[in-house]
């Protein structure tokens, strides 16, 4: 297997998933089109070159339906010749597209690609896509397919993770998200220019404002659904548990979100020809699907086994950007894999910066990538959970 390294990792800013709000006029192409355009620009690609493009994204619907990857690069001017792969596995869905570019150029099936992800929620809300196994009660109960926040509370409740502790965990999000950007740490950022010539240029979801009191005295949020019998099925799942604690709130779940992220995977080979150096080796990657009624447990278990294949434990590695996906996670995440606080999310996470699905785990490859740049540090590690129990991982070391 030949090595895939990163040439480049750029991402719009995130934006709210509501009308008006920051990148809600444009459509999920006219996002895409100005991120291959600074894709061009900051390197020596000829779009003609490219092998493959692999796009994540989850609510293929309305706008997004169509195979976004093919249609996007279409729209964007791209050569007809450049073939375009869109995928789905939930919110990991961006990793599984850099790491199906990475096997592509490892296997020599491919010189260049381009690996990302897209959500536009403003435009494309969650579950407007209407799949049965989320609007069907009794075909998501035989599927074992329940919702990420009572999952969340799941998890919680399996390991006695309170309400304070899930609280600081958002608090902890917003604080290192708001200083990230203040400071302009997120450099993976391409500003977008709007339609009236305005630019965004920063994420706009961070509430720097945020309180230890406006987090306690949020209600929760997946209490009523669990009343209605998603609390009594997951029970049954686990008879230990008397009850299920409902910790998670809007303020400790993650801000849906828009925004996209685009990553040049290529061979070694095309660096040297370009004059181009990589700034990170895709190492290795994992995936894996854990309990399904526990939902979002995916990416700790990616992890775990992403560091177990290649011998590793998580002082070997520098830095950790691990799906927010609910407080909880972040919890269980330095409890059951031993990391340090100040190793994980250290530039916030989702709860704070925003969680466009499809782009999600790309967006955070980049912000591994830079922040690995900033501290002069070597090895990093991104893993994202999806529903169903599904994570992915990638483990990268930064070259240069």
């Amino acid at each position: 297997m030949k090595s895939a390294f990163i040439y480049d990792a750029l991402r719009s800013p995130r934006g709210r998933a509501k009308e008006g709000a920051s990148l809600n006029s444009l459509t999920p192409q006219a996002l895409l089109q100005q991120l291959y355009s600074a894709l061009v620009e900051r390197n020596p690609l000829d779009p003609a070159q490219v092998d493959d493009v692999i796009l994540g994204c989850v609510t293929q619907q309305g706008e997004q339906a169509g195979n976004i990857a093919k249609t996007s690069t279409l729209y964007a001017g791209w050569p007809g010749s450049v073939p375009g792969l869109t995928v789905n596995r939930y919110c990991s869905s961006g990793i599984d597209a850099i790491a199906l570019a990475a096997l592509k150029v490892g296997a020599g099936q491919a010189g260049v690609t381009v690996a990302g992800g897209i959500e536009m929620m403003s435009r494309v809300p969650m579950l407007s896509d209407q799949a049965r196994v989320f609007m069907d009660p009794a075909f998501a109960a035989r599927c074992k397919m329940l919702m990420m926040g009572n999952g969340a509370d799941l998890i919680a409740s399996l390991h006695g993770i309170t309400r304070e502790q899930a609280d600081a965990v958002a608090l902890a999000s917003q604080q290192r998200a708001a200083h990230a950007s203040e400071q302009g740490w997120f450099s993976s950022i391409v500003p977008i220019t709007l339609e009236d010539g305005s630019r965004v240029d920063r994420d706009e979801c961070i509430r720097a404002g945020t309180t230890t009191e406006q987090l306690a005295a949020m209600p929760p949020a997946f209490a009523k659904a669990g009343a209605a019998g998603i609390d009594a099925f997951q029970q049954a799942g686990y008879p230990q548990l008397a009850h299920i604690d409902h910790i998670h709130t809007a303020g400790n779940s993650p801000a849906m979100a828009d925004g996209a992220a685009l990553v040049l995977v290529a061979d070694e080979a095309w660096g040297i020809s370009n004059g181009v150096k990589p700034r990170a080796r895709i190492t290795a990657t994992a995936t894996v699907n854990a309990d399904p009624l526990q939902v979002l447990s995916g990416c700790i278990e990616a992890t775990r086994k992403l560091l177990a294949d290649q011998g590793l434990t998580s002082t070997d590695i520098d830095l950790f950007e691990i799906h927010e996906a609910f407080a909880a996670i972040s919890v269980v995440a330095m409890q059951a894999l031993g990391i340090d606080d100040n190793k994980l999310n250290v530039n916030g996470g989702v709860i704070a910066l925003g969680h466009p699905m499809g782009a999600t785990g790309a967006i955070m490859a980049g912000t591994l990538l830079d922040e690995l740049e900033r501290r002069d540090l070597q090895w990093g590690v991104v893993s994202a959970a999806g529903a169903a129990g599904t994570g992915s991982a990638l483990l990268l070391e930064r070259l240069g």
